[in-house]
């Protein structure tokens, strides 16, 4: 019995010394996990110049559009093109009936002839006065008649001239040609009408589809803050002087040749605030077609002094935009930037940073300013390379902020 209870202390102790060890091991082990930096991976970065961009919504029209008009009255004889197919300018797309016309150039052709006739008459009579005169054979009365009748059947003739080349230009009426190379439209008036009776008859529209304007209005005050931006020199012009426009089309689908800005009005709509502007786009293939709506970005100007920052590093608070970087004593630090939109997957940054400011992008719920961090460097292209993995979208366009506005 007392063997027994003496086991049953011994086995109590024992049990209470190992709680003992383990509490005691944790204790110890707390403090020094407790004061090891949190790891961070941070991004050096550095000043560059980059495009700012601005979406807008347009739609486009064709480049030049010209209407097939009926010139002269007639009958409608015959179609010559097929609707909605190329045709090159001066291409015949219609005739009109030429008989009456034809008659019409055989009779002027005639009166001038006999205009001629009249003429070479009255020059012959007027000729043989001026050389019998001095002989006194003719009077002078008759000299002066004879020779107002030249003068006269010479205008004869010029008229009568004239009204052949009018006959032969209304002749060639008869023959619609196309004003302008482009796609032929849909006919407008049936074989056998009678068509040019008072007014001219629209036949058909011809579109020239390559090049294509694509037209939207820009808000004036953003025309005004990038003005002001680019005087300040903040701003620089967008290469080569003219700005660039790039289309998304409806489905999404981002169109694969960009164009430029040929065009910006130089008043505002007072009812919209808005001044209409105009891009011009390669159109080869003929797939931009008129009156369609697209999503378009235009790059208007060019930061000259701006930092790319990724998206998971900018962060926002009641006071605006900041990101944290560290220190070269690895001492997190709280920097207030200004964005001037994004660009892909980066935040443009005008204002707040300099060169070679190691900025946060992993691990920030860790880091507070202040604190000390663990921090692991990685390189421009490796991060592109993640945010691509990603699956992060790109961003569909940047809005202009004043030099004097703070990023929100």
């Amino acid at each position: 019995m007392i063997n027994r209870r003496v086991r049953d202390a011994l086995l109590a102790a024992a049990a209470v010394a190992s709680v003992a060890a383990c509490s005691s091991s944790g204790n110890s082990a707390s403090p020094a996990t407790a004061s090891a930096p949190p790891p961070v991976t941070v991004i050096a970065v550095e000043p560059q110049q980059v495009p700012l961009t601005s979406s807008f919504t347009g739609r486009l029209s064709a480049y030049r559009e010209a209407n097939v008009l009926a010139r002269v009255s007639g009958v409608l004889l015959k179609r010559l093109y097929k609707e909605g197919t190329q045709v090159k300018a001066g291409q015949p797309l219609f005739e009109i009936d030429p008989a009456p016309y034809k008659a019409a150039l055989d009779a002027a052709a005639a009166a001038l002839a006999q205009a001629r006739a009249s003429a070479a008459n009255a020059h012959a009579n007027a000729q043989r006065d001026r050389a019998l005169i001095s002989s006194h054979l003719v009077s002078e009365q008759q000299l002066d008649t004879d020779e107002a009748t030249e003068r006269s059947t010479a205008a004869a003739v010029k008229q009568a001239d004239a009204n052949v080349e009018t006959a032969r230009i209304n002749l060639g009426y008869t023959n619609v040609t196309s004003p302008i190379a482009g796609i032929a439209g849909e006919q407008q008036v049936t074989e056998g009408a009678l068509v040019g009776q008072g007014t001219p008859t629209l036949l058909t529209t011809v579109d020239q589809l390559d090049p294509i304007y694509v037209n939207f209005d820009e808000p004036a005050a953003q025309i005004e803050q990038l003005s002001s931006a680019q005087q300040s020199g903040q701003l620089g012009a967008a290469t080569g002087g003219q700005a660039k426009v790039q289309l998304t089309l409806p489905d999404g689908t981002p169109y694969g040749v960009a164009g430029l800005l040929d065009f910006r009005a130089v008043t505002v709509d007072p009812s919209t605030g808005t001044a209409p502007q105009r891009g011009v786009l390669p159109n080869p293939q003929h797939s931009l077609l008129p009156g369609m709506y697209v999503n378009l970005r235009l790059t208007v100007a060019v930061a000259q002094h701006a930092f790319l920052v990724p998206q998971a590093a900018l962060q926002r608070d009641s006071q605006g935009a900041y990101v944290l970087t560290v220190g070269t004593d690895e001492t997190v630090i709280q920097k207030r930037v200004m964005t001037e939109g994004a660009s892909g997957v980066d935040w443009i940054v005008s204002s707040g940073l300099a060169a070679g400011d190691r900025i946060i992008i992993a691990g920030i719920q860790s880091a507070h300013p202040g604190g000390k961090v663990t921090a692991v460097e990685e390189s421009t292209a490796s991060t592109k390379a993640k945010a691509a993995a990603t699956g992060v979208a790109p961003a569909t366009g940047v809005r202009h902020v004043a030099a004097a506005d703070t990023a929100r």
